[in-house]
């Protein structure tokens, strides 16, 4: 029996277990098999040594954002849109059959964008070429997922679906579990509040399936075997993710507003070129940058050609990103806007910058 079938097994075998006390334990074991066994397909066979063709492309710019979707939802022309790519756009599917990369040009950043092609359900089992789009996925700093305004919840819930087979975890937290093997001792399990939904023995099952019988785990929440489990695999990827809704000129105007008000959702029209301008700010939001500028004494600030940031970053990324040798000689800064108490103040190494501050760096 071969992995797919394998995997199809356990699903089943989910689907058809009713979940009650009884059967929790059974549960947790096929999660766990589930989880194995879609790591080995993505691993794809032991010792081949040959690896699919893929259509990665080079990373480039200030942060990279994947457009994911399923066919002929619009992909295509919103990349054609927001940047001078031009992405062949057609009314039939799987018009796009390679990565596409563009650049937005916001704020001073240059943003690559990837049209990837259009995925099929199936795709993290390998249909169509759906493990290559994911696995580019997995490349980017924000997911768009891009979907139908007339069909979206359904291809939401699919393509949460897809991403999750292949440890992609869309806007969640990385579980705060502690856990650690050892190489002997057994088991040493530990909670920092009462567990509801996983308990020590359950952890011990699992871990078996893993072939780990000395470790030390500790739950500082409420979590079931599911986030257990991506704690113990520990490849899953925390991935922010917009859920872009187009073809809104094709529905009713209390249907948008209801689309609108949901969590990380943005409603647009790439045809009429509707809201595009508030996706921009929320891709900015949703990749946490920030532009600082710099300037030299007795100067203006440099507004044309800021330096772009994560979000939180100190004074010492700031010198990292002008000179890797400017840290060694770093004396003190100067700070003006939202960061500084008062304009050009003096501050070190670890003071925390705010967007559009300016900063000036004095040398020993």
């Amino acid at each position: 029996m071969g992995i797919l079938e394998k995997i199809s097994e356990v699903e089943k075998e989910i689907q058809r277990t009713q979940k009650n006390k009884a059967t929790e334990y059974h549960l947790g074991l096929l999660k766990a098999k589930l989880a194995k066994y879609r790591a080995q397909l993505l691993e794809g066979p032991k010792g081949s040594g040959q690896k699919g063709e893929g259509f990665d492309v080079m990373k480039s710019g200030d942060a990279r954002v994947a457009l994911i979707g399923f066919p002929s939802v619009g992909k295509s022309t919103l990349l054609s849109t927001l940047t001078n790519t031009e992405s062949e756009q057609a009314s039939y599917e799987f018009t796009t059959l390679t990565c596409i990369p563009g650049v937005i040009e916001y704020n001073g950043a240059n943003i690559q964008l990837l049209d990837l092609p259009g995925i099929i359900e199936g795709a993290a089992g390998g249909k169509g070429r759906g493990r290559q789009v994911i696995a580019v996925g997995r490349t980017a700093d924000v997911v768009v997922m891009m979907l139908d305004a007339a069909k979206g919840e359904k291809q939401k819930e699919l393509l949460t679906l897809e991403l999750e087979a292949v440890g992609i975890r869309l806007n969640k937290k990385v579980p705060n579990i502690y856990f650690k093997l050892k190489k002997g001792g057994g088991l040493s399990f530990n909670s920092t509040c009462v567990l509801t939904k996983i308990n020590e023995k359950m952890v011990q099952l699992i871990l078996h399936e893993y072939k780990i019988f000395n470790a030390e785990v500790l739950f500082r929440d409420d979590y079931g075997p599911d986030e257990f489990i991506d704690v113990v695999v520990g490849n899953r990827k925390y991935m922010s993710c917009l859920y872009v809704y187009n073809k809104i000129d094709q529905i009713s105007i209390e249907e948008v507003d209801r689309i609108a008000r949901q969590p990380h959702s943005v409603v647009i029209s790439c045809n009429m070129k509707l809201n595009l301008d508030y996706l921009l700010e929320k891709m900015w939001e949703y990749l946490a940058l920030m532009t600082v500028y710099t300037k030299k004494p007795a100067k203006k600030p440099d507004f044309s050609d800021g330096l772009i940031l994560r979000a939180n970053c100190t004074v010492e990324h700031a010198c990292h990103a002008v000179h890797r040798s400017l840290v060694s000689g770093f004396k003190y800064a100067q700070v003006w806007g939202r960061s500084a108490k008062y304009n050009g103040q003096h501050v070190g190494l670890t003071h925390q910058l705010c967007h559009e501050d300016v900063l000036q760096i004095v040398k020993k």
